[in-house]
């Protein structure tokens, strides 16, 4: 086995490195609107106070990385993101991922931060490919890819798999972008309408580790969408997508059911030596609970 590729995020002051011989990384998916009605009106009125909850939230609940999307309808994108990254560089050390399908407000986040940053995100189709791969290589960040094209889901593997080796081909020679710095969507479906989308997505997660050995990061709450007992639900699946090579995931931090799950799985992939995460995480409980 080769060496693993280590994607290397940073803010002004902090590093975080996403790899499979590493600590699982909680990108914190909060700071976002979509759905989220009365967050929305606040922005559209210029009131940020919900951003500075959401980060508070996040990282407390133990996020490694934040997600900013400020995709609200009839609004300036460019200019909200901005203001945002803006933001919450000023309230946290933790490095940030820029999320947005808007080209020119991904340009507008990437140029007011200060570090590396994780842009979210891209996928399989030519012009999007053409629009976005030139920012990342221009700001030196790194890229979230979605194996998919023409806005379908494959619900095939071997499609997935296929349009995983188009990205990181077209990104690596033609836009000289480093295979480290590519970070794979394998696509986790929901599976309130079918089961059996997990298994596929485990295979993907599998075929990309062994053929590519980038790393992999998805939304993970999306998994349970339309079932009951979510957490319990998201908290099994994240490991088991774990020893299929998930190296990170966009998640809600707030639950301490899920985070948990994820250190614990750290512990049995070795990748928290002697378990002193774990146990100093206890005994910080343990204190809190008797302070």
């Amino acid at each position: 086995m080769s060496e693993p590729l280590h994607t290397v995020l940073r803010s002004a002051t902090k590093e975080v490195v996403l790899g499979h011989d590493r600590p699982f990384c909680l990108i914190g998916e909060r700071i976002n609107p979509t759905g989220r009605r009365i967050f929305q009106e606040q922005l559209r009125a210029g009131d940020f106070s919900a951003i500075e909850r959401d980060v508070k939230a996040q990282v407390e609940g133990g996020a490694d990385v934040l997600d900013i999307n400020m995709g609200v309808p009839l609004t300036d994108e460019p200019e909200l993101l901005a203001t945002a990254v803006t933001m919450v560089q000023e309230l946290t050390d933790l490095p940030i991922c820029i999320d947005s399908s808007v080209v020119e407000a991904l340009e507008a986040g990437l140029s007011v931060y200060q570090g590396r940053a994780l842009v979210n995100s891209v996928t399989a189709e030519d012009d999007r490919l053409e629009l976005i791969l030139p920012l990342v290589k221009k700001y030196d960040a790194a890229i979230i890819a979605l194996p998919n094209d023409h806005d379908e889901i494959p619900m095939e593997a071997d499609k997935r798999v296929d349009l995983t080796a188009k990205i990181v081909r077209v990104a690596t020679e033609e836009y000289g972008i480093a295979q480290a710095d590519i970070v794979i969507d394998p696509l986790a479906m929901p599976i309130g309408a079918d089961t059996t989308t997990s298994l596929v997505t485990f295979e993907v997660m599998r075929r990309i580790r062994d053929d590519f050995g980038v790393n992999m990061t998805c939304g993970a709450s999306n998994v349970s969408f339309g079932m009951p007992g979510r957490h319990t639900l998201n908290a099994t699946w994240l490991p088991m997508a774990m020893t299929s090579g998930l190296t990170s995931a966009i998640m809600d931090t707030r639950t301490p059911q899920i985070v948990e799950a994820v250190k614990a799985a750290d512990v049995f992939l070795g990748h928290d030596d002697w378990g002193m995460a774990w146990i100093s995480a206890h005994r910080a409980k343990q204190a809190a609970a008797e302070g």
